[in-house]
């Protein structure tokens, strides 16, 4: 019953979106559609998702459970090929700037690790904080490239290419537990 429910649902819509693709051709008006549905085509009557029933002279074949719509653009296309995935937005991951008392937090669990990370630019700290959020967003299971990045993220004159791979981990957890959203 479900199958066939299935079926009548798909074949509708099969058929609404052909009538919608047929009434925006050239508004010519040149009676053709007329003409087919007094040859004695069949009229299909069309279920709306608002539930009025609206008639269709355009009788489409059911499809098959399991294949796709002929409209449905996850669709593989007449080369198999499938369509790209969009790209995310670029600012992706990136949480918000925070208000004053997440800052504060922020700050406070970088010092903890090592007050040098922040050292006196609280501002700026919490930039490179959300830029690395972005980045636990971006590879959420590649360790090796958010301690990398967290090395690239957070320097100081001392410490002019990161603050090595055991803080950078330490970094990393401390920005999960305050400021980055979970990951995906």
């Amino acid at each position: 019953m479900r199958t066939r429910l299935l079926a009548a649902s798909l074949t509708a819509l099969a058929a609404v979106s052909l009538a919608a693709c047929s009434s925006s051709g050239s508004g010519s008006g040149s009676g053709s559609d007329k003409a087919t549905a007094a040859a004695g085509s069949p009229t299909v009557a069309v279920a709306t998702p608002s539930g009025a029933a609206t008639a269709d002279s355009t009788a489409t074949a059911p499809t098959t459970p399991g294949t796709p719509a002929p409209s449905d653009p996850s669709a593989p296309g007449a080369d198999g090929s499938t369509p790209a995935k969009p790209a995310p937005p670029a600012d992706a991951g990136l949480p918000a700037k925070p208000d004053a008392d997440l800052t504060g937090k922020v700050v406070a669990a970088l010092n903890a690790i090592d007050p040098a990370i922040v050292g006196g630019k609280p501002d700026q700290a919490v930039e490179q904080a959300r830029q690395q959020c972005q980045a636990m967003y971006q590879f959420p299971k590649d360790k090796a490239k958010l301690i990398e990045l967290a090395n690239q993220h957070f320097t100081s004159p001392d410490h002019p290419q990161g603050f090595g791979p055991d803080t950078a981990a330490k970094i990393d957890d401390a920005l999960r537990a305050t400021l980055c959203p979970p990951s995906r």
